[in-house]
């Protein structure tokens, strides 16, 4: 119950994020659009008066609004209409390990054979397995 909860909220907290709420009540507009329009209207109508491009009811033009503001939305202290980068606190450093072929047990020349520097050609022909 407990995971289910967690995936639940986390699933929530994303579609916030994403700003995917307006996309429902955008679904639910043009629902009602729809059904207000087939009212007197034949249903392939509807449908085309309800996406017709400037022929939006109050809460297409309130998610539009919406959408400009999030989409316009800076963070604080941040210059408006310009996002900066946030700078990450924990970034990963290279590591550089200079002893690698003493650590796994090999000599500085099987480390260039596996590297591809002075490889020998393969044995002619190639060994077959026994019938």
């Amino acid at each position: 119950m407990r995971r289910r909860l967690s995936l639940v909220s986390l699933l929530c907290a994303w579609l916030l994020a994403t700003g995917s709420q307006w996309d429902v009540v955008q679904t639910f507009a043009w629902g009602k659009m729809i059904v207000t329009y087939a009212q007197t209207m034949p249903l392939a109508d509807a449908v085309r008066l309800t996406f017709t491009a400037g022929n939006e009811c109050g809460v297409c033009e309130i998610v539009n609004e919406a959408r400009q503001q999030q989409s316009d939305a800076t963070l604080p202290g941040e210059p408006s209409g310009k996002l900066a980068k946030i700078p990450l606190v924990f970034q990963a450093s290279s590591v550089f390990v200079a002893s690698a072929p003493a650590v796994l047990g090999l000599s500085p020349d099987v480390l260039l054979e596996m590297q591809g520097v002075a490889r020998a050609a393969p044995p002619v022909p190639p060994p077959r397995g026994l019938s």
